[in-house]
């Protein structure tokens, strides 16, 4: 069986195929990550940006192929979560360029746009590493274009382009020593091999992958109205649960086994933090709508069951007031729209992203302008920031993504808004709280961009969070359920017992310099703990003033500043 022209239909079932085959393998592309930490999350942040991807695709009915990839790369472009999303976003960003204006895709086309892609993917990335998904791409792309030399048949160039992409997996360890270390492939490059399998598949007319449901919106599953009408008869200090969280988790049998899911059970247990709940679950979702004034106790109790898939949380206090004073405006025969239409942009606007109120509360307090709810296991995607952006109505922005798989996402926005945006590159929320501190509303973007991103650099971060596998990393060995110390992306201790890990953590970080330390706790901690460690603190170090603050962030119980 021999094709020598993929059209835009079929070119469409490729990429629904290449979809489904990654979701089915999300949650071991996940397992891949080096760190192991409860955020590895590779596998999702592929699948979410994909799922934004193959959206677009199922809008249009379109025989053109250039138009489809065209669609596609679109969809990715605004959805793409982490850095492996966003290099995927750009593979196919390049892919589409090449297949611009061209209804149907030959064996050159097919095996050029790949190697476009590449080309624009590897211009994406400011230091490029080899032993990853980029290299994957590579060395599959030039099999294709040295291939499809001597073959117009479209069947085999994906052939030789799988297969080299395999091979090119397998020796990531050789290029990576970490990978090697850990004793796993690159989790990206393992992602793009089971897209690409999808692509083979339907190119044969085979099957790889069980269809999944594609990964639906919370808006899709929580239909819960708020009745605007209604509220303006009640006063905001009436409300007694002040946020309305929705939350989307995937089951991991790990946490199932150790805790089994009993949906009443959990029901029950979620009713003690708020009202207006719905609780929905089948095989492999779990869904949650409640309105509660910690969400962060709702976020810790979802994810004994499995891995963030989604969270949006909102302030219903401030959506109340904002509704009060709309329908005032109304009744006084103010147009609301053209008022916010005319609305003069301020000069500057700050958004940053964080998990857990708290550490919101942190950002908000010191002049952010606006809080990304996002971080750990749920980075924002483009979309997200673009939003933000736009929301922020400034002339000049600065966006904070306080960590180091959300940087890309925040730069891909700032390359599709018209607005004047600086990214000051914070790999962590202490980082993101120094640069912030530095920020000058009486200097230029560049020169508050220099400023605050030379602040991030005398500040040391450290976080506690608990071990999701047995492995060893740095010669340290490291058991599934321990207490991990860590000081910016290194290991240092481990243990059973959180309070005695954190203090190992900090006899580590602070030294003879040190002036400031401040702890976070997060929402498994309490802060009895915390000032526990407070005193220990102030007893070893008396000349270091100590603050502590609850972030109420889930997943880390403690995230730890010196300065």
């Amino acid at each position: 069986m021999t094709i020598k022209n993929i059209e835009g239909k079929k070119f469409a079932q490729m990429l629904l195929e290449g979809a489904d085959n990654l979701s089915s393998n999300s949650k071991a592309i996940d397992a891949l990550n080096v760190f192991p930490v409860p955020d590895g999350d590779t596998g999702t942040n592929m699948n979410l940006t994909i799922t934004s991807g193959v959206k677009e695709v199922r809008q249009m009915n379109d025989a053109h192929a250039g138009k489809v990839a065209g669609a596609f790369a679109k969809g990715l472009l605004m959805g793409a979560r982490g850095n492996s999303g966003v290099i995927l976003s750009q593979l196919f960003r390049g892919f589409s360029k090449s297949a611009e204006g061209k209804e149907t895709l030959t064996a050159k086309d097919l095996s050029s746009a790949f190697d476009y892609g590449v080309e624009m993917a590897y211009k994406a990335v400011m230091k490029p590493v080899e032993g990853t998904i980029l290299t994957v791409a590579k060395d599959a792309a030039r099999r294709g274009v040295e291939f499809a030399k001597d073959s117009d048949d479209v069947i085999a160039v994906m052939e030789e382009v799988l297969k080299e992409a395999k091979e090119s997996l397998k020796r990531t360890p050789d290029l990576l020593p970490v990978l090697k270390e850990v004793g796993v492939v690159d989790s990206g490059g393992q992602g793009l091999v089971t897209i690409y399998e999808g692509f083979l598949a339907v190119l044969k007319g085979e099957k790889v992958s069980t269809t999944v449901p594609q990964t639906p919106s919370m808006d899709e599953l929580v239909k819960v109205e708020h009745h605007q009408s209604a509220q303006s008869h009640m006063s905001t200090e009436d409300i007694e649960f002040g946020y309305c969280t929705e939350v989307m988790v995937k089951f991991e049998t790990e946490k199932t086994n150790e805790n089994a899911y009993d949906e009443d059970a959990f029901r029950n247990k979620l009713s003690e933090y708020g009202d207006s709940l719905l609780v929905v679950s089948d095989e492999d979702l779990l869904k949650i709508h409640i309105h509660a004034e910690f969400p962060g106790n709702v976020i810790s109790e979802a994810q004994k069951f499995g891995a963030l898939t989604h969270v949006k949380i909102e302030n219903m206090r401030e959506q109340h007031t904002t509704i009060l004073e709309n329908e005032m405006k109304q009744e006084l025969g103010t147009s609301v729209h053209k008022e916010e239409a005319e609305k003069e942009k301020q000069e500057y606007a700050i958004i940053t992203v964080a998990m857990g109120e708290g550490i919101a509360s942190l950002f908000k307090g010191l002049g952010a302008t606006g809080v990304i709810q996002g971080g750990q296991t749920m980075n924002p995607s483009t979309e997200d920031f673009v939003k933000a952006i736009e929301e922020a109505n400034a002339k000049k922005i600065i966006l904070l993504p306080n960590n180091s798989n959300i940087i890309m996402a925040a730069e891909q926005a700032n390359s599709v808004v018209d607005e004047e945006v600086v990214v000051v590159p914070s790999k962590s929320v202490p980082q993101g709280l120094a640069s912030l501190l530095a920020f000058n509303p009486t200097t230029d973007l560049e020169d508050n961009k220099e400023t605050m991103t030379d602040a991030m650099t005398d500040v040391k971060t450290g976080e506690v969070t608990y071990a999701v596998r047995d492995t060893s990393l740095n010669g340290v060995e490291i058991k599934k359920g321990d207490f991990m110390g860590i000081e910016g992306k290194k290991i240092i201790t481990t243990g059973p017992e959180v309070q005695e890990v954190a203090k190992d953590l900090l006899d580590t970080m602070v030294d003879e310099d040190s002036e400031i330390i401040t702890i976070i706790h997060g929402v498994d901690r309490s802060e009895e703990e915390a000032e526990a460690l407070v005193s220990y603190l102030e007893e070893r170090y008396k000349d270091v003033e100590v603050e502590v603050h609850n972030g109420n962030q889930p997943l880390y119980s403690y995230i730890i500043s010196v300065e």
